[in-house]
């Protein structure tokens, strides 16, 4: 990889051409379920056959494509290197695709880290996503974003709905699955959000819910207790479609820490501000 120059449009072709090869050994898979071997990382945390072998077909492409690039892989591991890194889930929504729900998608971003360079001259400050695809091979929906180019679903361009009022708003989230640490301040949040919106869905798969966001098929959306290379595209697509996607805790300047809100700008605030209060 030359320099920290990042060749923004090769990566973009390099991960899309990486989560369609992921996606036809996922899709071969959920045909014949009954016969994947599955394992318990930890409570309600579970990994199949088809979540290894999506991941090796990911890295297989990425390593030989993009050689300078760090890689972040939710089930091999790995950590930031060089320029940018590679953050990869080869299967959002296991347990959809275990019990035969048809939501689930792979996940491919690209974190740039400080001191890279990217459209044009701009040098990148702190870790950034530029890059972001996620995939859902049911749907064949396939959704892209470039830092400071847009977002797109299947070559069209998307934007963030145009509902101003939290009243007004449909939004998703997850509920504690794994990490019941936060409960007590999760619950009041759902509580809230129940009583003063129009409805709040819970579908499984945080990139697709931040994809959907994205498209205007959700207003908001929150969740907490999640990891980075869940959310690292789907913060990508979000901005890139004119939204916010952050931090609940405005610490970070990427939802990294996995307790994030994402929203149109219209609603943003008023959606961080229920968050806030029970934080």
């Amino acid at each position: 990889m030359p320099s920290s120059q990042l060749p923004l449009t090769d990566c973009l072709e390099t991960a899309v051409t990486a989560a369609h090869a992921a996606a036809a050994i996922l899709q071969a898979h959920a045909h014949r379920r009954a016969d994947l071997v599955i394992s318990t990382k930890q409570l309600n945390d579970l990994v199949s056959q088809a979540d290894h072998e999506a991941e090796q077909a990911i890295l297989d492409i990425l390593r030989d494509r993009t050689p300078g690039l760090g890689i972040v892989a939710e089930e091999s591991g790995g950590k930031p290197a060089g320029p940018a890194s590679w953050y990869i889930d080869p299967l959002d929504g296991t347990t959809n695709f275990l019990h035969g729900l048809p939501h689930y998608a792979v996940s491919i971003a690209l974190v740039a880290h400080p001191e890279s360079r990217v459209t044009g001259d701009q040098v990148m400050h702190r870790d950034t996503p530029v890059i972001a695809v996620v995939y859902d091979p049911v749907r064949e929906e396939m959704f892209t974003a470039m830092h400071g180019v847009g977002a797109w679903v299947n070559n069209n361009r998307i934007h963030c709905s145009d509902t101003t009022s939290l009243a007004e708003s449909v939004l998703a989230t997850g509920f504690p699955f794994r990490d019941f640490s936060f409960e007590e301040q999760y619950l009041p949040m759902l509580r809230q959000a129940m009583r003063s919106t129009r409805g709040v869905r819970r579908m499984g798969s945080a990139a697709l819910d931040l994809a959907w966001v994205a498209c205007g098929r959700y207003d908001g959306y929150w969740e907490m207790g999640l990891a980075p290379w869940d959310v690292a595209a789907g913060t990508l697509l979000v901005r890139e479609a004119g939204g916010v996607c952050d931090d609940m805790h405005q610490v970070r300047p990427w939802p990294e820490n996995g307790a994030l809100y994402a929203a149109n700008r219209h609603i943003g605030p008023e959606l961080h501000a229920l968050i806030q209060t029970h934080l």
